[in-house]
């Protein structure tokens, strides 16, 4: 039989110790073994294959099941509340690039003309723009 520490104290621990490493958490980020975007390229492969493992083993589903609507409920009223407004600021300049970079898009679309409330050419328009953008969202993910 294994001993091992009891709970309160191994969550004691890990609290403290997490708690105290921002400034080895931001070097990290500062300072990593080699560079996300390299690093994050060379592992395609495997990330990947693991993706189609983890889809054939359906451990999504899987994990969705375990944690269960109450956990997400609670998890998400309890941090993501509170982080949401702080988010929003962080994102302010990278939503108005993205968000530009998508109304150049859209105002690139040649429409054809508008039909009486109802008309299915009035859904064509719609349905159109959301080509075009999906059309684009590929393309520009294809090209980096």
């Amino acid at each position: 039989m294994v001993k091992v520490k009891p709970i309160d104290i191994v969550v004691k621990k890990w609290q403290t110790r997490a708690t105290a490493a921002v400034e080895d958490y931001k070097y990290g980020i500062q300072n990593p073994k080699v560079p996300w975007q390299q690093a994050a390229e060379a592992a395609f492969d495997a990330w990947s294959q693991g993706v189609q493992q983890a889809i054939a083993d359906r451990r999504y589903i899987g994990g969705v099941r375990l944690a269960g609507n109450a956990k997400w409920q609670a998890r998400a009223l309890a941090l993501g509340a509170a982080r949401y407004p702080e988010g929003i600021r962080a994102a302010i300049d990278e939503y108005a690039k993205r968000m530009g970079e998508v109304l150049r898009v859209i105002e690139g679309v040649s429409l054809p003309p508008r039909g009486p409330k109802g008309a299915d050419v009035n859904f064509e328009r719609v349905k159109l723009i959301g080509k075009t953008l999906h059309e684009w969202k590929v393309l520009r993910k294809k090209s980096v």
